[in-house]
């Protein structure tokens, strides 16, 4: 299991040249014009993990398969997107479609590269994007409860369940809140993500800022670190340009050339991880002489679970997981040496896997 990361933002903001450079191609046209963006474009792309490579090295793995993430690039949004301006009908209805949202603001100046609004100012760019998504929700959640009456009279219960949930996002939206910031029961969280709210979506903040503050951020970046952590959000400061130029490097230049920057990582590994860490995500492996694979599950996933990322069968069928903590299998020379050690776990069908986790499955078939 990977996840789907919309990407949004106003027009020229570097969605698209931030798009290009993730996935390594030149599929979304990056134009200094609005809506350069008519379709969504969808980019899998693999998701780094040092610690694959490691253990597909120590075990002689003939195949690295990371686990993957899906970026969706969709096209910009204006003022009056809610009633359908610009391109807004399309945008929110793709922006439906993906787990979480990374939004993109511009935190650059550059007098070539115009802004739909005249002016730099990344807080009102995030409340424009907001304020058109609360707008979409609120009037999507009024045309539910007027659908849901009649069977509320009739007594089906999960009407009166949804109504229930629709009301709580209602109250919070007419507040000027996002749908995010509603308390949801373990109980009800299926039915809530099925209303499918676009502010009910976790949100990353993307800070585009210009190549000489991509290590260390500038005032503008700074003021949406302080806006994300009022809103227990998440933002990463990245330069869509320097991540275009790595895209084309191969992997010693591209270390190279993050030195020379003064930059540890690239942005997509930032990216990547700020994007598990807000959905709550983590990877185990498989690891053998076929193949090391690396494996996506959220936090809390049960042993039979985290065997159906693989297959049903597994899940279905599920007897045990043999268990080697990532730190023992490396530090005991493998799985041989970690047997002998005695670090190899059989867990049963309430364990809880850990991120790191080396895991072997065995099922009824």
């Amino acid at each position: 299991m990977g996840f789907k990361m919309g990407i949004v933002g106003l027009p020229n903001v570097g969605k698209s040249t931030l798009f290009n450079a993730l996935t390594k191609t030149a599929a979304a046209q990056a134009a200094n014009f609005p809506f350069c963006t008519i379709e969504p474009n969808v980019g899998d792309v693999a998701v780094p993990d040092p610690r694959l490579e490691k253990l597909a090295a120590m075990a002689g793995s003939k195949q690295i398969i990371p686990t993957r993430m899906t970026f969706v690039d969709i096209a910009g949004l204006v003022k009056g997107a809610s009633k359908g301006e610009g391109l807004g009908n399309q945008f929110l209805a793709n922006i439906r479609e993906t787990d979480a949202i990374a939004h993109v603001l511009r935190c650059f100046e550059d007098g070539d590269v115009t802004h739909v609004e005249g002016r730099v100012d990344p807080i009102a760019d995030a409340e424009t994007i907001e304020t058109e998504l609360m707008l979409a929700d609120l009037e999507s959640v009024e045309k539910r409860l007027q659908n849901i009456t009649r069977k509320i009279r009739g007594g089906d219960k999960e009407a009166v369940a949804q109504e229930r949930l629709l009301k709580a996002a209602q109250a919070m939206l007419e507040e000027g809140k996002p749908a995010r910031l509603v308390p949801v029961d373990a109980d009800d969280q299926k039915a809530w993500k099925l209303l499918q709210l676009l502010t009910s979506k976790p949100i990353l903040y993307v800070c585009n800022v210009e190549e000489a503050s991509a290590a260390t951020g500038n005032t503008q970046s700074a003021r949406v670190a302080e806006m994300a952590a009022a809103q227990g959000a998440a933002h990463v400061v990245i330069s869509a340009r320097i991540e275009e130029e790595i895209a084309q490097l191969d992997a010693e230049e591209a270390a190279m050339f993050l030195e020379e920057m003064g930059l540890e990582e690239a942005g997509l590994d930032r990216l990547i991880r700020a994007g598990y860490a807000l959905l709550g995500l983590q990877t185990y492996f498989t690891v053998g002489p076929k193949e090391a694979r690396a494996w996506t599950i959220r936090r809390g996933t049960l042993a039979p679970q985290a065997a159906g990322v693989i297959h049903g069968d597994f899940e279905r069928g599920f007897i045990r997981s043999e268990t080697i903590a990532y730190d023992d299998y490396v530090a005991l020379g493998g799985e041989v040496g970690a047997k002998e050690a005695g670090k190899m776990r059989v867990e049963g069908k309430t364990y809880e896997v850990k991120d790191g986790d080396v895991l072997h499955f065995l099922f009824n078939a």
